[in-house]
């Protein structure tokens, strides 16, 4: 599970991305803003809440249990009505909000639901959600965008890449005697240490509040290199080369790419 994150009025926000085609919002994140000592079974006992919820299942869930809707709409406002996050989902089979555990566990939902418990803990911070929810959407379509970009110009770099001059700045390093003898669990790693010196766990344990991976934080020369590299080590996983052999030859393929695209036009537009 991807976790992004987004600051709305200095209270970092969790986002789960493209749970099908759409966005949850941590709403045990959301309710840390509210003063006061609330839960988010109390924002369930409002009647607002609870018709606006049903109307919002109607619209997008064709297996929504509309008996058990209209058994907890009754309830609502009685002294006795509590309902939590789980028993709601159990009992309506509602897919707007969900209760997950773990290590980023916590009560998430649709972002149109969670903009309505953004307006339940203040207008204010609802508009802020808003804001910065649309920003973290915004930088998620030009990141996408530059991908697609690099793709196109791919065909372009790979020729430079075998016709160009050597240049020696910016390029990855000889891998040590003791980085080749080490057996790595997965072909993800033999790439990293090829490319970028070092594992995905060495890069997180030198990198401990950062979010993401080695290769969120890669330029797009890096992203061009790891391509190639990954049909390449593909090959010589074919040929039945060692892993320790497979490891020298890419990182001095990579070291030969990284110095030739360092003079590359096309690359420079996207930088």
């Amino acid at each position: 599970m991807k976790i992004k994150k987004i600051i709305v009025q200095g209270s970092q926000i969790s986002i789960i991305p493209h749970i099908g085609n759409d966005d949850f919002i941590s709403l045990t994140d959301m309710l840390k803003a509210k003063d006061g000592d609330f839960f988010i079974s109390d924002w369930l006992r409002n009647r607002n809440t609870v018709e606006f919820l049903g109307i919002w299942e109607k619209l997008h869930n064709p297996n929504f249990n509309y008996g058990e809707f209209a058994t907890i709409k009754s309830q609502v406002g009685l002294n006795s009505y509590k309902i939590s996050v789980k028993e709601w989902v159990k009992k309506t089979h509602a897919v707007g909000l969900k209760a997950t555990a773990g290590r980023y566990g916590g009560t998430y939902a649709h972002k149109d639901i969670a903009f309505e418990f953004g307006m339940w803990i203040s207008p204010e911070f609802k508009i802020y959600l808003i804001k910065e929810f649309q920003r973290f959407k915004e930088d998620e379509s030009r990141r996408l965008t530059l991908g697609w970009d690099v793709k196109r110009t791919l065909a372009k770099i790979n020729y430079k890449i075998h016709t160009d001059a050597v240049k020696a700045h910016l390029i990855p390093e000889n891998i040590s005697k003791d980085q080749i003898n080490m057996v790595y669990a997965s072909e993800a790693d033999v790439l990293n240490v090829a490319l970028f010196g070092k594992t995905a766990k060495d890069w997180r344990d030198e990198n401990p509040s950062r979010d993401g991976n080695i290769r969120d934080y890669a330029n797009v020369t890096q992203l061009v290199v790891l391509a190639n590299l990954e049909g390449m080590n593909a090959e010589l996983i074919r040929q039945s080369l060692p892993q320790s052999e497979r490891l020298v030859k890419l990182n001095q393929i990579a070291i030969v790419q990284m110095r030739s695209l360092l003079d590359s036009e096309s690359v420079k537009k996207l930088l």
